[in-house]
């Protein structure tokens, strides 16, 4: 059997937010989490899978508690774009260093000593010769999330699942399942509802771009081992968030 025949998807989104990198840790960047997250990374690409990263910067500067504190928005907010440029390079050091996979980092924003700028058919080329694609600095306009910037680039390279990987929460909850133990989980939520209850899938704007284009979401725990691979081929996992339940 053909490896592209083992997987489900073709070409999937995958976001990572912040609080993946920082793993255990209180802040920053765990080198062990973002070596367990390339290697599970890795595992489908083995596969054939094309695969696209947008990475949020939480674990090292927030805007919103920085906007609180009385900073510039629009300041706050460029300064966590430059927070998703670092995990986007750490993360891109530990898919070439210790997986082999050849990787490349796209910017929203003009910081080409580091990062290619982000041009939609280069990044699909990337994609075409199997090279894992990062694209950091969200959209590059301060206002919007890496959640919108998820659902953007989802939409411009034509992916055909968006995998939202969240860190010790393995699907979308009626409630805080951490503060509500009995909270219920939801197998499947349709955009519509997903919008109307707030459940904190991601934001109104990144959810209405899916439900526009048809990506299917699915919110899942990257700390599950495997569970990115089980997702492409097939397997039940997190919660899906689409048009209609599909068997």
């Amino acid at each position: 059997m053909d490896k592209e025949e083992d997987a489900k998807f073709s070409r999937v989104l995958l976001k990572l937010s912040g609080e993946s990198f920082k793993g255990n840790r209180g802040w920053g960047i765990d080198p062990d989490a973002v070596e367990y997250m390339s290697a599970e990374i890795r595992s489908i690409c083995d596969l054939g899978v094309q695969v696209g990263v947008v990475v949020g910067g939480g674990n090292i500067w927030r805007g919103a508690e920085a906007e609180n504190e009385g900073m510039d928005r629009t300041l706050a907010d460029h300064s966590g774009m430059l927070a998703t440029v670092i995990n986007a390079l750490a993360l891109q050091d530990a898919l070439e260093r210790f997986q082999s996979v050849p990787t490349r980092t796209q910017s929203a924003i003009n910081i080409q000593q580091v990062a290619e700028p982000y041009i939609r058919r280069r990044a699909i080329r990337h994609l075409e010769k199997s090279r894992v694609v990062i694209f950091a600095a969200g959209i590059g306009n301060p206002f919007m999330t890496t959640d919108t910037a998820a659902a953007l680039r989802a939409t411009e390279i034509d992916a055909t699942v968006l995998l939202m990987a969240k860190h010790a929460v393995d699907g979308v909850y009626a409630s805080d399942p951490n503060i509500d133990p009995s909270a219920k989980r939801f197998d499947f939520l349709s955009y519509s509802d997903a919008i109307e209850r707030r459940l904190g899938v991601m934001d109104t704007t990144a959810l209405s771009l899916c439900m526009e284009n048809r990506i299917p979401i699915i919110v899942f725990d990257i700390f599950s081992p495997g569970s990115i691979q089980r997702l492409v081929q097939g397997e039940k996992l997190g919660s899906l968030v689409a048009d209609k339940w599909s068997e």
